[in-house]
């Protein structure tokens, strides 16, 4: 594993991890009207706090990006996900709440699964596929269960919305990571005008944007212990199916080695559920005003 994809997919993870906490911070205190609308980012555009997690995010992003362009999706994502060992010190330094059992076992469990799934897997580069179907089967799969996961969280806003909404945020953003990877060769390959010629870099545009929205709206309707770990959970698994579908990477298929690999994945989930769970993570304002009552 080259030292430099580490450093910046860390790097990144660390940038989206306070990021998130600043955006959910401001986003909290939007008004629910403005639920599943652009009107809602008009909104947090206003928030200096918003605009910059935005920053942080942004940068976090840029960072993934030339990640992604020096390694294997199937590294990269994994390591990003860390990035909720960030925002839980970002949100422990705010809350003052002390780690505790869970947190350590959240945090042993979610750096011992990416650690697992990458020495187990041992992720390498290998030839894309061609074959423009089975790009489209993949992609329109991942978009079409968050189109899905988006219809169902309408119903349900203030229960289960907010996690559904993170799901749904978390494959397009793995989608969106692979066609990152996708625009970088293209732009190595033949410039500026190879870039811009090809349908990839603008499906980067509207992901990020849509899934900004799914985001924001989840940030606004519940705290960021039920948004963020579906969203940090979500996000890798897209990008590896991506990746190994039809970016070419490659991940050893033995059978100790898959048992490992799916070991890893499933202490990845479970560390950041735990984290997510964790009191020292950002509330509503209702939830606060809520556990702030005398029993």
């Amino acid at each position: 594993m080259s030292v430099l994809v580490l450093v910046l997919a860390v790097s990144a993870a660390c940038c989206l991890g306070f990021g998130f906490v600043l955006q959910q911070n401001a986003a909290r205190q939007a008004p629910l009207s403005d639920f599943l609308s652009p009107r809602l980012l008009l909104d947090l555009m206003k928030v200096p706090r918003w605009l910059g997690g935005i920053a942080l995010m942004v940068a976090g992003m840029a960072l993934g990006a030339i990640a992604l362009g020096q390694g294997e999706i199937s590294l990269v994502e994994p390591l990003l996900a860390t990035n909720l060992l960030f925002a839980l010190a970002l949100s422990r330094r705010q809350s003052k709440q002390p780690l505790g059992r869970q947190g350590w076992a959240g945090l042993a469990l979610l750096a011992g699964g990416v650690t697992t799934f990458i020495v187990a897997g041992e992720p390498r580069g290998g030839t894309a596929v061609t074959d423009p179907v089975r790009h489209w089967l993949i992609i329109g799969a991942m978009i079409g269960l968050a189109l899905l996961l988006t219809t169902y969280a309408k119903r349900s806003r203030l229960s289960s919305g907010p996690v559904l909404l993170a799901l749904a945020a978390g494959l397009l953003y793995g989608v969106q990571d692979a066609l990152t990877r996708v625009s970088g060769q293209r732009f190595s390959e033949g410039g500026l005008v190879e870039l811009l010629t090809g349908w990839q870099p603008y499906a980067v545009l509207a992901l990020g944007v849509t899934g900004l929205i799914l985001v924001q709206s989840a940030f606004e309707t519940a705290p960021l212990r039920m948004s963020l770990p579906a969203l940090t959970a979500a996000q890798p698994l897209a990008g590896i199916i991506c990746g190994v579908g039809f970016l070419g990477d490659r991940l050893r298929t033995d059978t100790g080695a898959l048992a490992w690999e799916a070991a890893g994945l499933a202490a990845i989930v479970a560390g950041i559920v735990l984290l997510g769970m964790h009191p020292a993570m950002p509330c509503t304002q209702t939830e606060r005003a809520r556990n702030l009552q005398p029993n």
